[in-house]
């Protein structure tokens, strides 16, 4: 990746984050309640449906950008090798390819996205502390389990829940990006289109991915460390299995409405500086 593809790639997902995340935070607290332990009203309920934005801007430009330079970087570098491992089918190339990067942007962004999204969610739940203090009391290492931890609760089942989700999000993306470029005979789609085809790959992997996701927020909201596995049993001997699909409506309409906006911005703006 040469300097110009890396700034537009850095510029591009910063405005692409930021946007998304400030546009649609009411539901992703809404979705964040609906998970929770206790239900949506014990959780909050319709009121502060704000209470962790501050978080979630800090940590939306760099964890954005981080995605958007890996990703595009890994696209240049990989395609060749999997064009060797696969001579004879250059779709499945390609798609291996927007697969592979896509994970590997992924796991880069969760480094700033982790720590962000433990002191949101927790901060969506509580009803009177702010991001800092959210903040605060996990530096404070009150249960003993170490900084790190306390940051990074959730890291192992975020990922679970991101690399399926970009595998089909991406290469559901860039397939349908292809695809109307070819019937509109030219080489790329205009940004309006990008966006409708975001919005579509989102919502499908969005739904898709709900389960995962679900697990994600209740190890986020632990006071403990918690085993995947044990939580997952745990929640269906208690609960029943619809849990697992706790705030699939909201999930699904933010990250449709998100795709579109995040992608079409995206392609708005690396459109203009590449």
């Amino acid at each position: 990746m040469d300097n110009a593809s890396f700034i537009a790639s850095l510029l591009a997902g910063a405005a692409a984050g930021t946007s998304t995340d400030l546009a649609f935070f009411p539901i992703d607290t809404l979705k964040t309640r609906l998970q929770a332990v206790g239900g949506f009203f014990a959780n909050g309920g319709y009121f502060g449906v704000y209470r962790g934005l501050g978080s979630a801007v800090v940590a939306s430009a760099p964890s954005a950008s981080l995605f958007f330079i890996t990703y595009d970087g890994m696209k240049g570098y990989s395609r060749p090798l999997f064009d060797q491992l696969m001579p004879l089918n250059s779709q499945m190339a390609e798609t291996a390819t927007h697969m592979f990067s896509s994970s590997l942007g992924e796991i880069s962004a969760c480094m700033v996205r982790v720590p962000a999204e433990v002191i949101k969610q927790r901060t969506q739940t509580h009803k009177s502390d702010s991001s800092w203090q959210t903040l605060v009391k996990l530096l404070r290492n009150q249960n003993g389990e170490g900084i790190r931890r306390n940051l990074y609760r959730g890291w192992s089942t975020t990922i679970m829940r991101e690399i399926p989700f970009t595998c089909i999000q991406f290469p559901l993306y860039e397939f349908l990006k292809k695809k109307w470029a070819l019937a509109a005979n030219c080489d790329h789609v205009a940004a309006w289109q990008g966006s409708f085809c975001g919005c579509l790959a989102g919502g499908v992997a969005a739904a898709t991915t709900t389960p995962l996701d679900v697990l994600k927020t209740r190890l986020m909201l632990s006071q403990t460390s918690v085993p995947v596995l044990k939580l997952a049993r745990k929640i269906y001997a208690t609960e029943g299995w619809r849990t697992f699909f706790s705030g699939v409506g909201p999930r699904t309409i933010w990250i449709s409405a998100g795709g579109a906006i995040f992608l079409g911005v995206y392609e708005a703006v690396h459109s203009v500086l590449a």
